[in-house]
């Protein structure tokens, strides 16, 4: 094609014949592109409405052609790519998806009918073999993984405290006073501002607290995300550090389903109850933090393995749970329901324990466990 037709628009120039073709010679690939992918029905509608006079808005056609051009290619390549993960999964032989990867001889083997379906993979793993955990640390390159439980999220660099070189020899004196001073100018230099220390302390505080409650990682991780996004939200202001802390513990401990009560996150806080119960309310409305209301049955096999009971003891006290909660559970606390589940399971099992064995673990008053107990059995008509 020499020549595209020429549709310029009124009162504009019509351009010389050598400009249209230059023009042309460079728009001709991508018009057929375009039409490939179904953009024009023909190579020549593609400047049908552009005015040749003005090369900017020309210029302008050819980006966005670009742009949809590339669009639609990662399309068929994403396509592409699915159809054939869809393909490895999916064994050819009799249709099961029950497929597996084998690293070691890398292959990719149905588990019903046994055919290996790709062999020769890449193993992407480490080129070293370890046999137990000692040997991977000690043969792992890498550093740890980051964490939101310290304040730079554990990404600067840390002096040890050991006086020994890399082959674990023993330092000299002179350089073991230049280490120490390293050391101090290390710990200055980790926090550059007021909020860096702010934060240092309050994560140090959580994982104090959360060692001597003893909760997972998983919540400690989610305790330092929620105390971050309140100090973005400045919502620290006004209030102790402590405070905000353990209020973002206790967060973290119903948001991940673990149970601690407010009782027992009072007992390892330094803060009052009333001031953390205050606290826990208004960064959780400010947050946004959706909680659901504590399930009693959550205490239940803690609290039995403290009393050393039985799990017809922990069987029978979350069915009496189940059974008596819908009414009774509202506006009670979930602790002292649990407990005088217990208890009551305890009779009918004969496995007696007494209401001060109770009280003591479940952190709550006997009497607390004399009311729910009472209610638990007028309901379920057992005398």
């Amino acid at each position: 094609m020499s020549l595209a037709p020429v549709y310029p628009l009124p009162g504009s120039a019509r351009p010389s014949v050598s400009l249209a073709n230059e023009r042309w010679s460079r728009l001709e690939p991508l018009a057929s592109e375009a039409v490939h992918y179904g953009l024009l029905a023909q190579p020549t509608q593609f400047v049908q409405f552009v005015p040749y006079s003005n090369f900017m808005l020309l210029w302008r056609y050819y980006q966005i052609a670009m742009v949809w051009s590339v669009r639609l290619r990662d399309e068929e390549q994403e396509t592409e790519q699915s159809e054939a993960e869809t393909t490895l999964s999916t064994c050819s032989e009799c249709g099961s998806s029950d497929v597996v990867q084998h690293p070691s001889p890398g292959e990719r083997i149905c588990e019903n009918c046994g055919l290996v379906i790709e062999e020769g993979m890449i193993d992407s793993g480490p080129e070293w073999r370890a046999f137990n955990h000692q040997e991977r640390q000690n043969k792992s390159r890498v550093g740890a993984p980051t964490t939101q439980t310290i304040h730079d999220k554990g990404l600067t660099t840390q002096i040890d405290w050991k006086n020994k070189d890399a082959y674990g020899r023993s330092i000299s004196s002179k350089k073991r006073s230049q280490m120490n001073r390293l050391r101090k100018w290390q710990t200055r230099i980790r926090t550059k501002d007021a909020g860096e220390r702010n934060l240092q302390f309050a994560l140090s505080e959580i994982e104090r607290m959360a060692s001597a409650l003893g909760v997972p990682k998983a919540v400690r991780e989610v305790t330092s995300v929620i105390y971050r996004r309140a100090l973005q939200e400045d919502l620290i202001r006004g209030r102790s550090i402590e405070g905000v802390a353990t209020a973002a513990l206790y967060a973290g401990c119903r948001q991940e389903g673990i149970p601690r009560s407010l009782e027992e996150v009072t007992e390892v806080s330094r803060i009052e109850r009333i001031e953390i119960s205050r606290t826990y309310r208004y960064i959780s409305n400010e947050l946004g933090l959706e909680l659901l209301p504590i399930d009693p049955k959550q205490y239940v096999p803690r609290f039995t393995s403290k009393l050393d009971l039985s799990q017809e003891v922990e069987t029978k006290a979350k069915e009496i749970i189940d059974e008596t909660a819908d009414p009774l559970l509202s506006g009670r606390g979930p602790s002292g329901f649990a407990a005088a589940a217990i208890y009551a399971a305890t009779l009918l099992c004969n496995e007696k324990r007494t209401q001060k064995d109770v009280a003591d673990v479940a952190q709550v008053t006997e009497v607390t466990i004399r009311n729910r107990y009472q209610e638990q059995i007028e309901m379920l008509d057992v005398y």
